[in-house]
C-alpha cells in the first residue's frame, strides 16, 4: 500500500502513458507512491512561443491545482508541466522536472523560488535545456549528452534506453532524499 502520493504531470505532445512516465512511475511506485497522473487536451492556442509564456503558466496551473486538493507528496512534470514550477514553489513540493522549460522565465523564477529539493532531467541537443543554469539552480541534475526533448539519443536505440535508465536511477536516488 502506498503511503505516499505523487503527481504526474504531462508535457504537450507527451503523456504520462509515454516511456520517460512508465519508467519513472514504476520507480515511484517502488519506493511507496501512490500516482496520480494529470490528463489534459492543451488548446491550440496556447502558444507560449507567440503569446508569452504567462498565459501558458496560468492554464498549466489551473490544471494542476485542482489535483493538490489531496496530501501531495512530489509532482513530476515534464516540458511543458514545468510551468508549474510556481506552484510547486508555492506549496513548498519536491520535484521532478523532465526536460524543464529553461528559457521560460516563469518557470526559471519558480525554481529560484522553490525551498524543497528538485531534480532538472535535460539532454543537450535540446534548445529548452540549459545545463550550466541547471547545475546553478540545484545540484540534483541529469543531464543526457546528445538527448533531445525527448531525452532519445542518436544511433542505437539502446542509447535512449540507456538514457531512460539513468533517469529512473536518478529519480530512485532522488526519493530517498526529498
Amino acid at each position: 500500500m502506498a503511503d505516499r502520493r505523487v503527481v504526474l504531470i504531462p508535457g504537450r505532445g507527451y503523456d504520462t502513458r509515454f516511456p520517460l512516465f512508465v519508467y519513472a512511475g514504476e520507480a515511484l511506485r517502488r519506493a511507496g507512491y501512490a500516482l496520480h497522473a494529470v490528463t489534459w487536451e492543451v488548446p491550440e492556442r496556447l502558444a507560449p512561443d507567440r503569446e508569452g509564456p504567462g498565459r501558458a503558466v496560468e492554464w498549466v496551473i489551473d490544471q494542476v491545482a485542482p489535483t493538490l486538493a489531496e496530501p501531495t507528496d512530489l509532482l513530476v512534470g515534464k516540458s511543458l508541466g514545468s510551468m508549474a514550477t510556481p506552484l510547486a514553489a508555492d506549496r513548498r513540493l519536491p520535484a521532478v522536472w523532465l526536460t524543464p522549460l529553461l528559457h521560460v522565465p516563469a518557470v526559471v523564477d519558480g525554481l529560484r523560488r522553490a525551498t524543497a529539493p528538485f531534480l532538472l532531467v535535460g539532454g543537450t541537443a535540446d534548445p529548452s535545456w540549459d545545463g550550466s543554469l541547471a547545475r546553478r539552480l540545484t545540484p540534483h541534475v541529469v543531464e543526457i549528452e546528445q538527448a533531445d526533448h525527448a531525452l532519445m539519443v542518436p544511433g542505437p536505440l539502446a542509447r535512449s534506453a540507456e538514457a531512460l535508465g539513468r533517469v529512473c536511477t536518478a529519480v530512485e536516488d532522488f526519493v530517498q532524499i526529498s
